[in-house]
């Protein structure tokens, strides 16, 4: 069986088009009719992007907070800043005040008492320990020349078992001087000399190494060893102002009063003295050089300092200069930074002004 293939017709100007081919359906855009962005979105039908306007430039990028430019400081902030420093300034100020005469300077005390001890010592090995209140020195042709033994020098170790009281004792009063520990009265003869020797010591600050003589009684014993050897004393009384006082004693015998203040921790009201007689035998006295008369006001009982002004001035200045610094650090690093850096110097320069402070305050305090 044969199979006849029909050909086409040919084209030509009567030949009947060609029948349309089917168009497949245009598969629907995301921003058409059946999306929520054609119905809902500023795309859609009824925005002008979606009639063929140009498309809306973006919105912005947020700023994070710390992409924005620093807010001028304000009136209320710079004020703010002061008083803030201000008052951090007077805290520290007054911690360390306190800090210094309760803590720091019993620390201070003890530190100044194993280096003097070391001190007296070597010079009582060598025989250069002072035996009256002026020392020979000799310069280099073997010259010698006498000249008054320097204020702060040691002269003496103190001891009172009774009391439990070892300490050096230094030449002078002031109340400089006495920061140090005990202090010899300078126109007054050494211990162990005929005739009168006084010891004043504070009470409360700077190790108050005086603050139980009060509780000696008749007949407790005073042990002092000086570059003419150890000397004994006994007490014979204790007297406020206004009390009785033993008799003066003779001329060849020896009279030791330890002075300090009395009443309450650091608010001393009166002036105590603990009087003992020399048991030991008299040393020799060399010639006074210095007399009562040229005992200045700053060495006497319960006398303030009057040469603290000047290094107080100075520590204050720098205190100034270091508070500044810290308000600049507190506006310029922040608050934390400025305070590591800060309160440490702070601290150290109010320390050393406290210092001076204390030697303005009763030399027996």
């Amino acid at each position: 069986m044969t199979t006849t293939v029909a050909e086409p017709p040919p084209a030509g100007p009567g030949a009947a088009d060609p029948a349309p081919s089917p168009q497949l359906p245009r598969p629907a855009s995301p921003q058409g009719r059946g999306s929520p962005q054609g119905r809902d979105s500023p795309q859609g039908r009824g925005s002008p992007q979606g009639r063929g306007s140009p498309p809306r430039r973006g919105r912005p990028a947020k700023r994070r907070r710390g992409d924005r430019p620093p807010r001028p400081p304000r009136r209320g902030d710079v004020a703010y800043q002061l008083g803030a420093t201000a008052l951090t300034v007077l805290a520290v100020v007054a911690l360390t005040f306190v800090l210094q005469l309760t803590v720091i300077s019993q620390l201070q005390y003890q530190r100044t008492q194993q280096t003097a001890f070391a001190d007296f010592r070597s010079e009582l090995a060598l025989g250069q320990a002072p035996v009256g209140q002026a020392r020979v020195s000799y310069d280099a042709a073997g010259n010698p020349h006498e000249e008054l033994v320097a204020l702060g020098a040691p002269v003496a170790v103190l001891t009172i078992p009774d009391i439990g009281l070892r300490s050096v004792v230094f030449e002078g009063t002031s109340a400089g001087v006495l920061q140090a520990g005990p202090g010899h009265r300078r126109d007054t003869v050494l211990p162990g000399q005929a005739g009168a020797s006084v010891i004043m010591g504070r009470r409360s600050a700077y190790g108050g190494p005086f603050r139980d003589i009060d509780l000696l009684l008749p007949g407790s014993m005073i042990q002092v060893a000086t570059g003419q050897g150890e000397q004994t004393y006994r007490v014979i009384g204790v007297s406020r102002t206004g009390e009785p006082v033993p008799a003066p004693p003779e001329s060849a015998a020896g009279r030791l009063t330890l002075v300090t203040a009395d009443g309450p921790p650091f608010q001393p009201t009166d002036v105590v003295r603990v009087h003992a007689e020399l048991t030991s035998p008299v040393q020799p006295t060399p010639t006074p050089k210095f007399g009562p008369e040229l005992l200045p006001a700053s060495e006497q009982s319960m006398a303030t300092d009057p040469a603290a002004w000047t290094p107080l001035v100075l520590y204050g200045q720098a205190l100034l200069l270091a508070a500044l610094g810290f308000a600049w650090a507190r506006a310029r690093w922040g608050n934390w930074q400025a305070w590591l850096v800060g309160v440490p110097t702070l601290a150290v320069f109010a320390l050393a002004a406290a210092d001076q402070v204390a030697r303005l305050l009763p030399n027996l305090m």
